[in-house]
């Protein structure tokens, strides 16, 4: 006769213990002792075999969650990352992590596979993921997180810095210390974040009656090697800016190296404001004044608004969480 193999459910049931402890319990986290034998002694007795696909198949859920982000040499995203992977392992969740490599068409054949795996939930920072996955993976109730961009069209939450009022309130501190011929490298312009910050360059130069001269406006890649290029690039034009803003972290590590290897000195002949790049912020003489990003916060309501959706709450569907960031000041700012 055929017999049914014993699930999560039915270990915890007999340990009296929740299906969350006993999850924890099998990918490898600790739970306190007496919890431990309990589980032991069930899974003995039920002659239980963890078996990922069958638990999925059973319980409707295998305590994983796919996170999807563009490169695992993003020191924003993996930062982001390792508070996502912290909040849901308190909740006996594992993480399954995939870096697209910057590439839209990787990104969907990692999303495809993410769902094969059958993923609880998805927590993406995306780039063009199609809207028809999307909408396929929402319909089997498998909520979407989106972080750092929202996706166009897509009923998905979206936790995000808010990305135009750094850029303006950084600006915004150049200006009042009396720059006017103010520079920016800025990110691909088909990138949201990249998209927003520079409408927030914009938007303070107006509000305070100044013309923006399209040549103290240049587009990196958000790589260290496009810094350095349009850092060098700015410095060779001599006397155009008297000071640049640097919207992300690798781009800021790579103007810097440009500034120290043409021996500019900060701030006497050039104000600089970077991106998130704290350790460097403290490392480089004089320290820098830097825009920071709440990534923590970032990764912690990213990981918590997910579970809230995979315990069937829908409350505000799709919402949006902007979150504020700081402008840390150092003394690279004439």
């Amino acid at each position: 006769m055929f017999q049914i193999a014993p699930t999560i459910k039915d270990v915890a049931r007999l340990s009296g213990l929740s299906t969350a402890t006993v999850s924890k319990y099998l990918n490898g986290f600790s739970v306190k002792e007496q919890n431990r034998i309990k589980i032991e002694s069930a899974i003995k007795s039920l002659n239980f075999s963890v078996n990922s696909l069958a638990r999925g198949l059973k319980t409707n859920r295998t305590m994983t969650v796919g996170v999807l982000i563009p490169s695992l040499e993003n020191i924003f995203a993996t930062s982001i990352v390792s508070h996502i992977e912290r909040v849901l392992q308190e909740h006996g969740y594992s993480t399954i992590i995939c870096d697209y490599n910057g590439s839209a068409k990787l990104e969907n054949a990692k999303f495809d596979f993410l769902m094969n795996r059958f993923a609880d939930g998805i927590i993406i920072m995306p780039l063009g993921l199609s809207e028809e996955k999307v909408r396929n993976a929402l319909e089997k109730d498998v909520p979407i997180i989106s972080i750092d961009r929202p996706m166009k069209n897509r009923e998905c939450d979206v936790v995000l810095a808010d990305n135009m009022n750094a850029s303006y309130n950084a600006v915004e501190h150049l200006i009042t210390r009396g720059h006017r011929e103010i520079g920016i490298i800025c990110g691909p312009q088909d990138i949201y974040t990249a998209q927003e910050r520079l409408k927030g360059y914009l938007r303070v130069h107006e509000d305070y009656g100044m013309q923006v001269d399209e040549k103290n406006i240049k587009y990196g890649d958000y790589g260290i090697q496009s810094g350095y290029d349009m850092m060098k690039s700015f410095i060779k034009e001599s006397g155009r800016v008297d000071a640049v803003f640097v919207t992300n972290y690798e781009m800021t590590l790579g103007a810097v190296m440009a500034i120290n290897e043409m021996n500019i000195r900060i701030p006497d002949e050039l104000s600089f404001i970077g991106f998130d790049n704290q350790h460097l912020a403290t490392v480089v003489k004089p320290n820098l004044t830097i825009v920071v990003q709440p990534i923590r916060q970032i990764g912690e309501c990213a990981a918590e608004l997910l579970l809230r959706r995979l315990n069937g709450d829908k409350t505000n569907h799709p919402a949006v969480y902007r979150l504020k960031t700081e402008l840390h000041e150092g003394h690279s700012v004439r």
